[in-house]
């Protein structure tokens, strides 16, 4: 079933690829960008518990009250998939899919970590089960990574989240690199990208997180081979990269690309601020050839608070 589940991921994303070409090379073809606003929003983390639905749904009505011409889910959709059964991650999936409609508005989704089925051995779920890891999401969205072009800009969507027997850590694998390359061989270095993943490529989260997360046994802050992909920018006009994941906002430049963090949805976990990033998503305006963002509240009050402190 493992086998049978990457053959089908592998036809999927080899069509994307020789789709996402045609389209960058049609992308490539515009000399002149719109502007335009999006929202990039991550880590909803829904759940039926402490006002989780209550939370995304207030965000999602803000969102769909806003210009944005469309919405980037960037990933852990629910809270948790890895973890648990079957019922619990339909469950928690329904209730995404339903408050999904609220936004009214495309929406295109990265892979998280949460997303993927019975990943950790205590849920219980055997490998040869039926959408297990990353196919529960491929069932759900569609592949995990793929392009897509928006007046005159290109977004690269990534697969972050890499697989260690039954554990995870960020990575790039080889046959998405290959992808990215043959993306970047086609745009011109004028052509602008924004790249979207979940596990941040560059984060500054390792100098601040909480003190207990160094026992971690697997390397989930950041993706691990990042390098590689980050000298696939040089001499192309990446206006940014957005990301989600460490569920804080932040931003790092390095060489001329900035690499922005926009917190979580969920906050942390639905109980408050999690090393003073608050509840929220990020509005992006694409203007005059420069991406900015702006980092948006919106009122939700959780029923048992415990802000994660810095």
């Amino acid at each position: 079933m493992i086998e049978t589940a990457m053959n089908r991921r592998s036809l999927i994303c080899g069509a994307l690829v020789s789709a996402g070409a045609a389209t960058a090379a049609s992308a490539s073809a515009q000399l002149k960008t719109v502007d335009f606003k999006f929202v990039f929003l991550s880590d909803t983390h829904i759940q039926p518990e402490d006002g989780a639905v209550e939370g995304v749904h207030r965000c999602f009505a803000q969102v769909a009250a806003s210009d944005a011409d469309f919405v980037v889910h960037g990933g852990d959709h629910v809270f948790d998939a890895m973890e648990v059964g079957r019922a619990r991650a339909d469950a928690q999936m329904a209730l995404y899919r339903q408050s999904e409609r609220l936004l009214d508005k495309p929406v295109r989704h990265v892979l998280g970590n949460h997303d993927c089925f019975g990943l950790f051995e205590k849920s219980g779920v055997d490998p040869s089960e039926p959408g297990y890891g990353k196919r529960y999401f491929i069932d759900q969205f569609g592949p995990t990574y793929y392009g897509f072009s928006h007046k005159g800009v290109r977004f690269l969507v990534l697969d972050s989240i890499g697989f260690k027997g039954r554990n995870y850590e960020g990575r790039i694998d080889a046959e998405q690199l290959a992808w990215l390359r043959g993306e970047f061989a086609i745009l011109s270095p004028s052509d602008p990208v924004v790249v979207l993943t979940h596990i941040p490529l560059v984060t500054a989260l390792e100098c601040y997180e909480p003190e207990d997360w160094a026992a971690s046994p697997y390397d989930w802050t950041r993706v691990m081979n990042g390098r590689e992909v980050m000298r696939l920018f040089q001499n192309h006009n990446v206006l940014g990269v957005l990301q989600g994941h460490g569920h804080v906002h932040e931003t790092v430049e390095v060489a001329g690309v900035r690499y922005i963090s926009s917190g979580a949805v969920a906050g942390a976990d639905w109980r408050g601020s999690f090393l003073g990033t608050p509840e929220g998503y990020l509005e992006v305006t694409i203007a005059n050839g420069r991406l900015d963002t702006r980092f948006r509240t919106y009122g939700f009050t959780p029923p048992r608070r415990h802000d994660v402190p810095l």
